[in-house]
């Protein structure tokens, strides 16, 4: 894992309730991983959003990745 990656993730008490974000953007990681989920493609996610990048995108999977790690969540 790149950490170059996540230092592209912020996290900020005072910014969107704390919740991980693209640094320099108020956009949750969450709704970029949505996104992706519902089969968006970087694309189309970049298309809607232009102040993000393909890195940012991909920083938002690897953030995820991550997070799996650390718990379990019951589906």
């Amino acid at each position: 894992m790149s950490n170059s990656l996540l230092e592209r993730i912020s996290i900020d008490p005072n910014i969107c309730f704390g919740k991980p974000c693209i640094r320099g953007t108020r956009i949750w990681v969450s709704l970029i991983l949505d996104f992706l989920a519902s089969g968006m493609s970087i694309k189309e996610i970049i298309d809607e959003y232009p102040s993000l990048t393909e890195e940012d995108i991909r920083a938002a999977i690897a953030y995820g990745a991550e997070m799996s790690r650390e718990r379990f969540v019951e589906v």
